[in-house]
């Protein structure tokens, strides 16, 4: 199963950003007490789980309950609009694709 780090400070994501540049990075934004966002996270796991750990792919995902800086920074780096549950794809430093709510499902994630 890939590792998914907890992004927890903006300092975190910036760093995070910062290899962006070099590597895919997929961000998970989690609402702990949505049951919507519960639903996307066992979807976006379930994706991570099935990727091919040796490509160098960086899985994250943000509590947001617990880190709100952090998920405002976020949008405000990509230009993304705030959603949860939110799941954002990053490529050569910029945002190639992102969903929110019912549209995080294991296939949106595969064709991404």
């Amino acid at each position: 199963m890939a590792d998914i780090q907890k992004i927890d400070s903006v300092s975190g994501l910036d760093e995070l950003l910062e290899g962006a540049k070099d590597r895919q990075v997929w961000i998970f934004k989690h609402s702990l007490t949505c049951p919507i966002s519960g639903a996307a996270w066992a979807e976006f796991r379930r994706f991570a789980t099935d990727q091919p750990q040796e490509d160098g792919t960086v899985f994250a995902v943000i509590e947001i309950q617990y880190a709100r800086p952090v998920s405002n920074a976020l949008a405000e780096r990509t230009g993304v609009r705030h959603q949860s549950p939110q799941a954002i794809l990053l490529r050569e430093g910029r945002v190639s694709w992102h969903a929110s709510h019912y549209d995080i499902d294991a296939t949106s994630l595969q064709r991404a």
